[in-house]
């Protein structure tokens, strides 16, 4: 059986850390990209196989299609993408938001996204044999918004409609996308929720978190379907955490 190759963007730390360990301990080939080569370097070393390692600017169009033109000439196939790369910015009132901070969020939330997964879809689209899954990470927050989330809330609502549009256009070629809705995941950018963040309400509170390995187990979860069954959106989130009835 020909083993089956995994992209994770935003590999270097937190959830793409551990989805990347998850997906190495399936047997999955790994290709690793992130913005810093150093914590890449490092998770590549823990990794059982010979993984690819390439940092990128998922923003970049030249730098996307450089990562895909290396692993189509070492693989030449990919099988799976998990889109993860992202960014935030600091909580903002929607009418002090700065022009060069929307744009900066939405080139990497938004752009980022769509230029991996157009060229997951070529790739996957034209290999034999063809077909392949994209697993989007979309947030509570393509549901809900937090208070002063603008530009992250309204990223993460677009790429719930980018994964729909790319699971009804990739059924002909045999490519599923799916996304998974993360609540407070137990990684940098989720260290506030801790200590305490907005509410609707105006109070200040903590959030209960999850361990990123348990975002890891769905990830897995999503990998091993067979190519005949999908996934198109799966919430994970620590039980406490106020999504249902936030508001």
């Amino acid at each position: 059986m020909t083993t089956k190759v995994a992209l994770v963007t935003g590999a270097g730390r937190g959830i793409g850390r551990a989805c990347a360990l998850a997906l190495d301990d399936i047997g999955f080939e790994l290709v690793l990209t992130g913005r810093r080569e150093a914590p890449l370097a490092e998770l590549a070393g823990e990794l059982s196989g010979d993984p690819l390692v390439v940092p990128t600017d998922v923003a970049d169009s030249v730098a996307v299609d450089h990562l895909f033109a290396q692993i189509e000439q070492r693989f030449g196939r990919l099988d799976l993408l998990f889109n993860n790369a992202g960014l935030n910015i600091p909580s903002t009132e929607f009418g002090d938001i700065e022009e060069a901070d929307w744009r900066a969020l939405v080139d990497v939330n938004l752009t980022g996204a769509f230029l991996c997964a157009r060229a997951a879809y070529r790739l996957m689209k034209r290999q034999s044999p063809a077909g392949g899954r994209i697993i989007n990470n979309g947030s509570i927050s393509a549901h809900v918004p937090r208070p002063g989330s603008a530009p992250y809330t309204a990223s993460k609502h677009a790429i719930t409609g980018l994964t729909r549009s790319i699971a009804l256009d990739g059924r002909a070629h045999g490519i599923n996308c799916g996304q998974i809705d993360i609540g407070n995941a137990a990684s940098d950018m989720a260290d506030a929720m801790t200590q305490g963040v907005p509410q609707a309400d105006g109070r200040m509170a903590a959030e209960p978190v999850m361990a990123v390995d348990n975002v890891a187990t769905a990830i897995r979860f999503m990998a091993e379907l067979p190519p005949d069954v999908n996934v198109p959106f799966m919430t994970i989130m620590a039980s406490g955490m106020p999504y249902i009835g936030r508001g």
